[in-house]
């Protein structure tokens, strides 16, 4: 594997990784990978996601364990960020969509399925 080249950002950023498990599935992982593809996304979420101040968001597969890494502006506020997501256009559909693929109530809000992780290391 080549890694992935990543954005540069002038100023300071912040990161967060979060965690989330898919449903034990094949078939329905498959599905879940084509609707976060380029050619079957849903325009208004990407939109939504840039909307509240998210600078870039990567989500990592490995068999059913998903981690979202999410780059934010240094004043970034991850709960009012995400509390006016759940109220951008499509966002409540694309979470009960999403949700029969992730195992959780289909009225769950995004903050609410994954799991923020705390990080034990960093190379200076």
């Amino acid at each position: 594997m080549d890694g992935y080249i990543q954005q540069k950002f002038t100023g300071k950023t912040k990161r967060y990784v979060q965690i989330l498990e898919l449903r034990n599935d094949p078939e329905m992982i498959k599905e879940y990978r084509k609707w976060h593809s380029e050619e079957f996304h849903w325009k208004e979420i990407r939109e939504g996601i840039k909307a509240v101040g998210i600078l870039e968001m990567e989500i990592y597969i490995l068999g059913t364990k998903l981690v979202m890494i999410v780059d934010a502006p240094e004043d970034f506020k991850w709960k009012e960020a995400f509390a006016r997501l759940a109220t951008l256009p499509r966002q409540s559909e694309w979470e009960a969509f999403v949700a029969k693929f992730q195992g959780c109530a289909a009225e769950a809000k995004s903050d609410e399925k994954w799991q923020m992780m705390e990080r034990m290391f960093r190379l200076y």
